[in-house]
């Protein structure tokens, strides 16, 4: 239920602009070490990826026209100060209160159209790429076209080997580097479940999720 398009070869970033957008792709990543405020914590990591239906160009001859994709990383938390808590009340334009919060499935995102503002900035070895700076609701009246990729989902709860191994090789050493894969490939040094939020809340269809 997600599509992971990259062979590792580079391409122009789809320009800086604002697009409509439609979720296609999530990978739990899993709980890796990182740099925060000077600091190495360990954070629970999930990727999500959307397709920009409106962008197409020819990545690879033998595809044809293929939309764009965006990804962006996010702790998995709904911490009323947590980047996707925030991220996601942009995109639904309505914040979540705490029962909501307390367990919101991610994986409703899938399929779902929105807007995406897209940024673009300069790494440490001088590459140009795109950002996801902002999500928000579709303006009224304005229609996403039909999704291009299949829905992806990549999670440790079953584990699928054949989707791991579809995974371009950059992706799959960050998610080889993380709590949850260790335990499989090593399940005799099994640890200790991380104190993080779950991401199912109420149905509103008024929402877009």
């Amino acid at each position: 239920m997600i599509n992971a398009t990259s062979d590792g070869k580079t391409f122009d970033p789809v320009p800086a602009g604002t697009y409509v957008a439609r979720c296609y792709q999530m990978i739990h990543i899993g709980t890796i070490e990182q740099e925060f405020m000077g600091e190495k914590k360990e954070m629970n990591k999930v990727r999500i990826s959307w397709e920009l239906p409106t962008e197409t160009k020819i990545f690879k001859q033998e595809l044809g026209e293929e939309p764009y994709t965006v990804s962006k990383d996010f702790t998995l938390s709904m911490h009323e100060k947590a980047n996707l808590r925030k991220f996601l009340e942009s995109w639904r334009g309505k914040g979540f209160n705490e029962e909501e919060a307390k367990c919101f499935d991610i994986t409703k995102l899938l399929g779902k159209p929105c807007m995406l503002s897209v940024i673009h900035k300069t790494s440490k070895a001088g590459k140009i790429y795109a950002e996801i700076s902002s999500a928000s609701t579709l303006p009224r009246g304005m229609a996403c076209p039909e999704q291009i990729n299949d829905n992806f989902e990549f999670t440790y709860e079953p584990f699928s080997q054949k989707k791991f191994d579809s995974l371009p090789d950059w992706l799959k050493d960050k998610i080889k580097s993380s709590r949850e894969y260790r335990e499989i490939a090593e399940p005799s040094h099994r640890e200790a479940e991380p104190d993080v939020s779950e991401l199912s809340g109420a149905d509103d269809d008024s929402l877009p999720f």
